[in-house]
């Protein structure tokens, strides 16, 4: 097949590693022709480009294409992306997020490519918005779900969300979890003492990690004000974040204001294929984000065998299994956070119960392998059926 993908930018992200991996897949495994069209990996996310360029994939940059929302540069964007499917002339256009899967279905819609497919990783709307910001999202995916033949979810609570928004019903979404390089997550243990080393924990701390960008709605915020409750409880508590973005200089402001210095530390900006040693490094793996599709880090830290603390967001409930898993709270619960953290960091035997657990759950349901073959068996059902485009 010749198949074409557009996301609009390629950040160190669960989306952009999805896409990376599905591409690399349809290749490797199939011999598919396919192209990645992206925006500049812009800001301190990091970028996936680099590892894109040197697997061999064909990557188009468009330089206008940019998350925020500008008219012009956005016009300037949907002529580049269909300027460039009109000369790869693909079979399959698969987009991901929201603006890179506005315009490149509208695009791909324009030249009647034959299957059109968009994932949801996240919705662009949620509860945190304003009524007017939330009805206009709305308004834009419905727009676009009429100009594409199927959608796919990295999660069942990413299809509830869509069909309660009346954004297409319930038989067009397919679920396909997010996949991953899996076998780094399985043998991540072999690096827990170097890393625990490296950081500077002794045998007796307790590591609690927290793996995302620093960005708004990710609950950095919450772990730091839980952690005033837990370390004057079991001082012997670390935390450890991992990632970096726009809020570094206010959430270490507010570690220094809280006097918890000593127990928080920054690894800053890591290449995905540290994120295994590094949860082998910690003991539990927390995830107090406000909206997300499916976080990846929580299969991750399950793969590696850790047990996980997670707020009731989306698609979190699917992997997080109350008192098999992990413990599941309301989001913004930030009292049951420090009690969830205190009870797993005093209980090893509980952690390890959970952590098993989820490696056994998450093993073969997550392996991206099985997730190009979902997602290429989708591809031919279309091109065979030739559906009608949403109404």
């Amino acid at each position: 097949m010749r198949i074409a993908h557009v996301i609009t930018r390629m950040i160190l992200g669960g989306a952009q590693e999805n896409t990376l991996l599905t591409c690399q897949g349809l290749r490797e495994r199939y011999g598919d022709d396919v192209l990645l069209i992206t925006g500049p990996a812009l800001g301190p996310e990091g970028t996936l480009l680099d590892r894109a360029e040197a697997s061999g994939l064909p990557v188009a940059i468009v330089p206008s294409l940019r998350r925020a929302i500008h008219p012009l540069r956005d016009a300037t964007s949907y002529l580049a992306i269909r300027r460039r499917l009109r000369e790869f002339a693909p079979e399959v256009v698969h987009t991901h997020s929201a603006k890179g899967g506005i315009l490149g279905r509208a695009a791909a819609h324009a030249l009647a490519v034959p299957a059109i497919v968009h994932t949801v990783h996240g919705a662009p709307f949620y509860e945190y918005q304003s009524a007017v910001t939330r009805q206009f999202y709305i308004a834009c995916e419905r727009w676009a779900a009429r100009r594409c033949h199927h959608l796919v979810s990295v999660a069942d609570a990413m299809t509830d969300c869509m069909v309660a928004a009346g954004v297409a019903p319930r038989e067009r979404f397919t679920t396909v979890y997010s996949g991953m390089e899996v076998k780094p997550f399985l043998e991540a243990e072999f690096h827990r003492l170097r890393v625990r080393q490296a950081l500077g924990y002794r045998d007796e701390h307790v590591v609690v990690g927290k793996i995302a960008r620093l960005f708004e709605l990710k609950g950095h915020a919450d772990v730091i004000e839980a952690a005033r409750n837990v370390v004057a409880r079991n001082p012997q508590v670390r935390f450890l974040f991992v990632g970096d973005g726009v809020l570094r200089t206010e959430l270490q402001s507010q570690i220094d204001r809280a006097g918890l210095h000593e127990y928080f530390q920054f690894t800053g900006l890591v290449p995905p294929t540290r994120i295994p040693e590094l949860i082998a490094g910690v003991d539990l793996v927390v995830h107090a984000s406000l909206r997300e599709g499916l976080a990846r880090v929580l299969p991750q830290a399950m793969l590696v065998g850790r047990a996980v603390v997670s707020y009731d967001i989306d698609g979190a409930r699917e992997v997080v299994l109350p008192d098999r898993t992990g413990i599941l709270l309301r989001p913004r619960d930030v009292a049951g956070l420090a009690l969830a953290i205190e009870q797993l960091a005093a209980d090893p035997e509980r952690r390890a119960r959970y952590g098993a657990a989820g490696r056994e759950l998450c093993r073969d349901r997550f392996s991206h392998d099985r997730m190009t073959d979902e997602l290429r068996a989708l591809y031919a059902r279309l091109l065979a059926a030739r559906p009608p485009l949403g109404r």
